[in-house]
């Protein structure tokens, strides 16, 4: 498939701002699922940027802008082609049993993926969510399902009822949250369990074609889950939709938690407040 994305987000000041700073990671990587066939990330006003990488491999660039101004917007531009993945089946038919031997024989190298974070913190109602759906005997291929379904039953998808300060433990008690939040859950009890797993930002297609379902979530960023399975390699879960993710979701950033692969972040210097907007649109072209 192919895709042509459109990623606007539009901060307006109270009062113009002297000063701006922000970081992106809005760069999509290469993978065998996703290629890149055009990109470019448009500031507005514009200023020089600087690249790098980070420690989770993203590509990043930083952009400041020393003038005054009434609004700053950021544009990111892609079209991207897409292939179904391919699931390591030898992989996902041990037990998680096994796969959590395996990975404990190799702590140093999947640490950052199974530490909990202040976003997505270990234990508390996630161990008694792993003793019953990732059982030791049970096939990571049909643990990982069951895990997925269930955060998607039993949390409603509600939009505006939480946000980036929200903790985890008011979205437990809730059973309310986005995207972000049912990655969080996810990933909360997935790394309790002794599995490593890494936060994934990106887009999902926005309009579904006649005969294929709307997903959940797809006016702006998207978040699901990667699972890193015997083999080291990952599979990709996403509980707001309760699906493997395929070939309508395009990766963009990774890390432990939203923190980590934030699309934007940044500061501005004025006498006044903010508001952010954000719409996204990835529409199919082939």
């Amino acid at each position: 498939m192919r895709f042509d994305i459109t990623h606007v987000t539009d901060y307006r000041y109270e009062q113009p701002a002297s000063e701006a700073y922000a970081e992106a990671r809005l760069t999509p990587p290469e993978r065998p699922t996703q290629r890149t066939l055009s990109h470019r990330i448009e500031f507005s006003p514009e200023a020089p940027l600087t690249g790098y990488t980070d420690y989770f491999g993203n590509p990043a660039v930083f952009y400041s802008v020393i003038k005054r101004h009434p609004r700053l917007t950021v544009t990111n531009r892609l079209s991207v082609e897409t292939s179904p993945p391919v699931l390591p089946g030898d992989a996902l038919d041990l037990t998680v049993g096994e796969a959590r031997q395996i990975f404990s024989s190799v702590a140093t190298e999947v640490f950052d993926h199974l530490r909990g974070t202040a976003a997505a913190p270990n234990g508390g109602e996630a161990t008694k969510w792993g003793r019953k759906l990732l059982r030791s005997d049970l096939p990571l291929r049909d643990a990982l399902a069951a895990l997925n379904k269930e955060v998607h039953r039993d949390f409603k998808y509600t939009k505006g009822s939480t946000d980036v300060s929200t903790p985890l433990a008011a979205v437990w008690k809730t059973r309310r949250g986005v995207c972000q939040d049912f990655a969080h859950v996810m990933l909360s009890v997935l790394r309790t369990s002794g599995l490593p797993a890494r936060y994934v930002c990106g887009y999902i297609e926005t309009d579904a074609p006649e005969g294929s379902c709307r997903l959940v979530g797809s006016v702006a960023t998207h978040a699901w889950v990667e699972v890193l399975v015997p083999g080291m390699e990952w599979v990709a879960l996403d509980p707001t939709n309760n699906q493997w993710c395929g070939e309508r979701h395009v990766a963009v950033s990774f890390g432990r938690d939203f923190a980590d692969a934030a699309p934007l972040r940044g500061t501005f210097k004025g006498s006044g407040g903010q508001t952010m907007s954000v719409k996204v649109t990835m529409k199919r072209t082939a």
